[in-house]
């Protein structure tokens, strides 16, 4: 019978270290191909968007090595199961949905005028930065801070710059977002839009809303872009092969 894995919020951590175990006694040997990520996630009893953060724990410490439009295989077998995890872009996407929500809802309280200009600024540079296939994502974190310095609150504006700080530098959360970056994955100008609209009429409930639906939303593209490119790679590959095929039979 294969493992249950009981429901929690950090499920994915109980996953990676399961395949841990898997690998170190043996399951999956040097050089094989995992199985299937639905196949996994029927396997464990988990989502599929659960495997996918767990397979990405066990890529940042070397165990797999993901081939697009291949597959998962194992790079190195441990020799004892001892997980290292960071914080994942999942956590930190949590967290931002708690922080950056309230703090959208204060600042529209005391927004001023020349704030407001500020944010419909960068509102035009992100979707400058989204038009550039080498474009980063730093309008998108200027607009999210300068909300949180709107607020007027020194920790609150701490909070969340370390949340993008972490965003950039836990080694888990920086492979999940450069794939979905990979994937085309860019920030939605008109979310923001909605963000700002909020806050030019000083609500904040609405601000509120506003700023949670976006974040939710940038949540489920983080989690769903990776396996887009993934279907997107592996079809080009399979184009790529027919016509080789072709040519060699012609």
């Amino acid at each position: 019978m294969e493992p249950q894995l009981s429901p929690h919020p950090r499920l994915y951590r109980e996953l990676a270290t399961q395949l841990g175990a898997d690998l170190a006694a043996g399951r999956y040997a040097l050089g094989t191909r995992l199985p299937a990520e639905r196949e996994l996630a029927a396997m464990y009893g988990v989502s599929r968007p659960t495997v996918r953060e767990a397979v990405i724990a066990l890529e940042v410490q070397g165990l797999v090595e993901v081939r697009i439009g291949s597959g998962t295989y194992v790079r190195r077998v441990p020799d004892r199961l001892s997980p290292d995890f960071t914080i994942s872009a999942i956590e930190v996407a949590e967290a931002r949905l708690l922080f950056e929500g309230e703090a959208a809802a204060l600042a529209a309280a005391q927004i001023t005028d020349p704030q407001l200009d500020t944010l419909a600024a960068l509102l035009d540079e992100i979707a400058r930065e989204n038009e550039d296939p080498d474009g980063t994502d730093k309008a998108d974190r200027a607009f999210h801070l300068a909300i949180a310095a709107a607020t007027c609150n020194a920790a609150i504006t701490d909070s969340v710059t370390r949340l993008w700080q972490l965003r950039a530098s836990s080694p888990e959360s920086a492979l999940l977002h450069a794939k979905a970056r990979a994937a085309k994955v860019r920030p939605v100008v008109a979310e923001h839009e909605a963000v700002l609209a909020a806050l030019r009429c000083r609500d904040a409930p609405a601000a509120r809303q506003a700023m949670r639906s976006h974040l939710a939303a940038a949540l489920d593209g983080l989690l769903f872009a990776v396996e887009e490119q993934a279907v997107v790679e592996a079809r080009l590959q399979v184009r790529a092969k027919r016509e080789r095929t072709q040519r060699a039979l012609s």
